[in-house]
C-alpha cells in the first residue's frame, strides 16, 4: 500500500511523466531515455567559477581534460586558480566528483532519484565546459542520468559493439564511434543512459552537466573486497603439522601430502548470509580514501546533545553514506547490530538522511548518534 502510493505521489516531470516503477520496468538497464524539462527551471547548483574553487580543494577529485591539434591531456587536482587562465583558446572540460559532498543542495538533488536504492548509488559529478568542450566518445560500466544545467550541450549515443579504444590516449576514446542518435540538451533536460551504450557530448556554448552515477563494481572486485574481508572474520584452528613425513628424493619438489592437508585447511574456510550481508554493507559504505569528517569542537556531552537533537534534529553529514539490512546499520564501513526498536528510528534516518525535530529515538539509538555526533559522522541542525 506504502509504496503503490509512493509510485503513484512520484509521476513527475523527472521521468517524462512515467512513474519509477514503469521507468524501472521498462528502461533501467535495458535503454536510453529522453526527458525535456525533467525539472523545469533547473540552471544548475553552482556557477563556474564555484565549479573552481572546488577543483583546488584538497578533499576534492578532480579532473581537467584538454584536447588540443587532436591531442588529448588529463591533468588530476587539486588545481589553482591560475591553472585554467591559460586555457580561453582551448577545448577543455572540467570535472568534479562527489559535488554532493560539499553541498546541501546536491544531496537535495540526488534523493529526487531515490527510487533507486542508495545501496547502488554512487555521486554526483559535475562538468564544465566551454564551447566545443568534451571528454571524447566513450562508455560507462554504470547506469548515469545527465542532467543539464546552464547552457546546451549535444548528446551523441550508439549501442554499437565496436569497444576498439584510441591507442596510448589518457582516457577510454572509442575509436570508431558510429552515434545513431543525437540531441541538444538545455537547462533541465536530462538524457538516461544504461550501461555500456557509447556516447559524446560536446558543448554548445558555455555550459554545465550534471551527472548522477551508479555504483556497478565488477565481480572480481567484489570476490577480492570479500576476501579482504574473511582474513578479519575467520578463525581456522590448528598448524601445519607432519609427523609422517616420507623421504623423497627431490628436496625441492612440493609434496602431495602437503598439496592435500593445505586444501583440507582451506576448505574449512566457511561463510554464511550473516557475512555477505556485513561485507556487503561495510564495503558499500566504506568511505573514500579522500574523504575525512570534521569532529565537533567543542563536543556536546550526550545529555546536551540529546536536548538538542529533540529541540532541532539532525541530519548524516554530506559525507556519510548509511544503509541498512534486517537488524544491521551500516554507517561509513561499520556494522553496528540494533534492537528492533532501535532500528525503527535508524532505518528512518538512513532512508531521509535526517530526522525531525521531537521524533521518538530510544535510548540504545541515542547513544550510537551520540557517538556518531563524536566521530563528525551526524550534524546537528541548528
Amino acid at each position: 500500500m506504502i509504496l503503490r502510493a509512493y509510485n503513484a505521489a512520484m509521476k513527475t516531470t523527472l521521468l517524462g511523466g512515467r512513474t519509477p516503477r514503469n521507468f524501472l520496468r521498462d528502461y533501467w538497464q535495458k535503454k536510453p531515455l529522453l526527458v525535456r524539462g525533467a525539472l523545469p527551471g533547473f540552471q544548475g547548483l553552482l556557477a563556474r567559477n564555484d565549479l573552481i574553487d572546488l577543483a583546488c580543494r584538497d578533499d576534492a577529485q578532480s579532473r581537467l581534460v584538454v584536447r588540443q591539434k587532436g591531442e588529448w591531456q588529463v591533468e588530476h587536482g587539486p588545481f589553482v586558480a591560475r591553472d585554467f587562465s591559460h586555457l580561453s583558446k582551448k577545448t577543455w572540460t572540467l570535472l568534479v566528483q562527489d559535488v554532493n559532498h560539499f553541498l546541501p543542495a546536491a544531496r537535495d538533488l540526488l534523493r529526487r532519484f531515490n527510487f533507486i536504492p542508495y545501496a547502488r548509488l554512487d555521486d554526483l559529478m559535475v562538468s564544465y565546459a566551454p564551447k566545443g568542450g568534451g571528454v571524447g566518445p566513450h562508455f560507462d560500466s554504470y547506469d548515469v542520468f545527465l542532467l543539464q544545467g546552464m547552457g546546451r550541450r549535444l548528446w551523441q549515443i550508439s549501442a554499437q559493439h565496436d569497444r576498439s579504444l584510441i591507442a596510448d590516449a589518457p582516457l577510454r576514446i572509442l575509436r570508431n564511434f558510429r552515434p545513431k542518435q543525437e540531441w541538444v540538451l538545455e537547462p533541465g533536460d536530462m538524457l538516461y543512459l544504461p550501461p555500456g551504450y557509447a556516447h559524446n557530448g560536446v558543448a554548445e556554448d558555455d555550459c554545465m552537466t550534471y551527472s548522477i552515477g551508479f555504483r556497478a563494481p565488477s565481480y572480481q572486485e567484489l570476490a577480492t573486497q570479500f576476501l579482504v574481508y574473511l582474513q578479519d572474520h575467520i578463525k581456522i584452528d590448528g598448524i601445519y603439522r607432519d609427523p609422517d613425513i616420507a623421504l623423497q628424493p627431490h628436496p625441492a619438489h612440493i609434496s602431495l601430502a602437503m598439496l592435500r592437508q593445505t586444501s583440507s585447511a582451506l576448505g574449512k574456510i566457511k561463510w554464511n548470509n550473516t557475512d555477505i550481508e556485513h561485507f556487503i554493507g561495510t564495503y558499500l559504505t566504506e568511505p573514500k580514501p579522500h574523504v575525512f569528517f570534521t569532529q565537533p569542537s567543542p563536543p556536546l556531552t550526550q545529555k546536551r546533545f540529546m536536548q538538542q537533537v529533540k529541540k532541532n534534529g539532525l541530519r548524516l553529514d554530506l559525507k556519510s553514506c548509511m544503509l541498512c539490512r534486517g537488524k544491521s546499520i551500516f554507517l561509513n564501513g561499520d556494522a553496528h547490530p540494533v534492537s528492533v526498536t532501535a532500528c525503527r528510528s535508524l532505518e528512518k534516518l538512513a532512508d531521509q538522511q535526517e530526522l525531525a525535530a521531537g521524533e521518538p529515538i530510544d535510548a540504545e539509538a541515542m547513544a550510537l548518534l551520540h557517538q556518531w555526533y563524536l566521530y563528525g559522522y551526524i550534524n546537528m541542525v541548528s
